[in-house]
């Protein structure tokens, strides 16, 4: 993890090259990249953001760092406080009941439109993402694999669900839900057989079976607060 005196790295390198930023806007860029920092804990709960720090250490202006901070606003990973500051939100464990019953609803929903809404190129890249799940040997990867594994096949099936807005919401909350896993993270006994779940979720949206996708993700979900739970 970061110390709290600086959320990013120290180096000031210039305005990154629009291929260095993915096509992405300055906004979109500081606002990806502080997502990523802030949901696997690289940027600790409760460290002051400083928006003309940040910008120094991204290589870039102020204002589109603002402009990524108001965005994780909205998103509840940063807290502004009037006369205090703005900081990176804290993680509530108690959370994980309330967070959980929403995904138990909306996850299945998105599964099974993604089943039957995905596209040809989608779901050939769920087949091949499940495939690299099902030859290698999870076990032996780190929690900090395994974790971006999960927030890979959950990003691709929410793309593919043909409802931004479902998409935008589940997104939001699995990356509250994935801050909670990395605070728990290292008194979690063996992730890997959660992560070995995606690819039977995986192969039936590729092969349109809507109904047990719902059925798969229903499931997935409600073992993830089991396991989370384990460790509280």
């Amino acid at each position: 993890m970061r110390t709290a005196s600086s959320p990013l790295d120290s180096a000031s390198p210039p305005t990154p090259a629009l291929a260095d930023r993915g096509g992405l806007s300055l906004a979109d860029y500081a606002t990806k990249t502080l997502r990523d920092r802030l949901i696997v804990l690289d940027i600790p709960p409760g460290t002051p953001l400083n928006d003309e720090q940040i910008g120094r250490e991204l290589g870039i202006g102020r204002t589109p760092v603002r402009e990524a901070l108001k965005r994780l606003e909205s998103e509840h990973l940063v807290a502004v406080y009037p006369r205090r500051g703005t900081f990176a939100s804290s993680v509530d464990i108690t959370d994980l009941a309330e967070i959980a019953e929403i995904r138990a609803q909306l996850e299945p929903l998105a599964a099974s439109r993604a089943a039957m809404h995905a596209s040809a190129h989608a779901r050939e890249a769920m087949r091949a993402l499940a495939d690299t799940l099902d030859d290698g040997d999870l076990s032996r990867d780190t929690p900090a694999t395994l974790m971006r594994y999960d927030l890979e096949v959950h990003r691709s099936i929410y793309a593919a669900n043909g409802n931004a807005h479902l998409e935008e919401v589940l997104v939001t909350y699995d990356n509250l839900a994935t801050r909670i896993w990395c605070m728990v993270i290292d008194r979690l006994p063996d992730v890997s057989s959660h992560i070995a779940e995606h690819v039977a979720l995986l192969r039936s949206i590729a092969a349109g079976d809507a109904e047990l996708a719902g059925a798969i993700a229903h499931e997935h979900v409600n073992s993830f607060e089991a396991l989370v739970r384990s460790v509280l």
